[in-house]
């Protein structure tokens, strides 16, 4: 497995955007440090382009920000009235209408859903700032480990807009509805040990050793069979939307492709 992400060629490197790939890790590199890996149409849209372009080997895939921030959220150019060169403004999304301003924001989110998908685990490994879209792409993912300097906050109700990037679904999964709704309402910042102690966090980690404690959870996801990772990642992801005698049965119907798989009698 080569170390450094630079040595690896990108698959993917545009936008702010870098994706690299090494055997059965795929490493997708938020690559705009100079602000501080603040996120815009395009970067969703190279983002989206990074899920489609995995090599069928790939089985995990880890998300970091350079710099000393993950990301610290939209770019703020995109409140202005001129917006982002050759990018529609807020101003110019809001005039359009009902139908083209639906599918406006399902393409930008196309950038955050693909991250839980059965065939990979996702993990974000997450430093500094995450706010925001930075907090809602880190959300995205399955797993989160964090440093210990981490800052997750939720603007978007304090700008007049809501969290729309797929993030309030595995937010109130995550922390439960009263904390997620008090976390989104107040903007505050949630720090590494109350992230770690709700569950919004797995790890927390100093800052030295973060990328370290990912590749060693991505050892340890990779010692299991990817046909048992992705059944046992199928029923966990589904639980929640499932009776308890329905997860029972969804139980038994995955043992049972694993057990005739083993076997050599599957299809």
């Amino acid at each position: 497995m080569a170390s450094p992400d630079q040595e690896l060629v990108p698959l993917l490197d545009k936008d702010g955007v870098r994706l690299t790939v090494d055997d059965a890790i795929a490493t997708v590199t938020l690559a705009n440090p100079a602000k501080r890996n603040a996120q815009s149409p395009a970067m969703w849209r190279a983002l989206a382009e990074a899920g489609r372009l995995l090599p069928g080997s790939v089985r995990v895939v880890v998300l970091r920000g350079e710099g000393k921030s993950f990301s610290a959220g939209l770019d703020r150019q995109m409140f202005t009235p001129e917006g982002i060169k050759g990018e529609p403004s807020f101003i110019d999304l809001a005039r359009g209408s009902d139908t083209e301003l639906d599918a406006a924001i399902a393409e930008f989110q196309e950038g955050f859903t693909w991250w839980r998908r059965n065939d990979i685990v996702s993990i974000a490994a997450v430093q500094g700032h995450a706010i925001g879209a930075g907090f809602q792409l880190a959300l995205a993912c399955d797993v989160r480990v964090v440093a210990d300097d981490v800052q997750f906050a939720m603007r978007e109700t304090s700008l007049g807009l809501v969290p729309d990037l797929t993030g309030t679904h595995p937010l109130v999964s995550l922390v439960g509805y009263g904390r997620a709704v008090e976390i989104c309402l107040t903007g505050r910042f949630v720090l590494a040990e109350e992230a770690v102690n709700t569950g919004l966090a797995n790890v927390s980690v100093p800052v030295a050793e973060l990328g370290a404690t990912v590749r060693d959870l991505a050892a340890a996801i990779l010692a299991a069979p990817r046909d048992a990772v992705i059944e046992t990642k199928a029923l966990l992801r589904g639980a929640a939307d499932r009776t308890y005698d329905e997860q029972r049965g969804s139980e038994r119907a995955a043992q049972a492709r694993r057990l005739r798989d083993l076997a050599g009698v599957g299809e």
